[in-house]
């Protein structure tokens, strides 16, 4: 389906039931993932000490590895050990952390993660105001002229679509908002056609599925 609409990646939120109460998918559902789609993979380690899985996320076909700066002391490190591994870095955010707490590191990530909604299975429930943590990362990286890339992820519908990408995102993630509806293909039809329309989904952005 997400083939079918046009979407360029999948993005995979990986689950310890220790850095947040769920745990969901790990390396043997990423490389099946690999094996069954040609699309980008992109995965964000929700997990506890992401250092010990960056790896194996690789070997399982990761194009793109996110990791959370509150899951690691050392997150200069784990920023290097991703690119070692040929993958994407990038850095997340939970709703709670400010974008200054990564700032000195944004350079050296390729993409980041603002998650706008609490993380976790279910139906996430988008958190007003995220806009504006999307609109101060792109102050922030059109300040010191950063090709960093800004990820939305969560609760994300049509309505918070636009205001996302006007506020600055540059892809989007969506999830529930497509998967739980009988006509989820249709609507993530509509939402990439939109993408780049003055009003739409502008400003650059694509759609990314987890």
């Amino acid at each position: 389906m997400a083939e079918k609409a046009g979407c360029g990646m999948l993005h995979v939120q990986v689950m310890d039931g220790h850095f947040v109460p769920d745990i969901s998918v790990g390396p043997p559902v990423v490389e099946s993932l690999r094996k069954a789609t040609p699309l980008k993979l992109s995965v964000e380690l929700l997990v506890e000490r992401p250092e010990r899985f960056i790896g194996d996320m690789a070997k399982a076909g990761a194009d793109c590895i996110a990791i959370h700066a509150e899951a690691t002391p050392d997150l200069d490190r784990a920023l290097e050990q991703t690119r070692a591994a040929q993958c994407q870095a990038g850095l997340a955010l939970n709703p709670g952390t400010p974008i200054e707490a990564v700032a000195e590191l944004l350079p050296k990530a390729n993409y980041l993660v603002i998650l706008t909604a609490n993380a976790g299975l279910g139906e996430p429930k988008f958190i007003e105001g995220m806009q504006g943590k999307v609109s101060r990362a792109d102050e922030e990286r059109r300040r010191h002229g950063m090709s960093l890339e800004i990820v939305a992820a969560g609760g994300i519908g049509p309505v918070e679509a636009d205001a996302l990408t006007e506020a600055g995102a540059d892809i989007l993630v969506v999830g529930t908002a497509i998967f739980n509806r009988q006509d989820g293909g249709a609507m993530l039809g509509r939402l990439v056609q939109r993408a780049g329309r003055p009003g739409g989904l502008g400003h650059g952005a694509r759609s990314g599925l987890d």
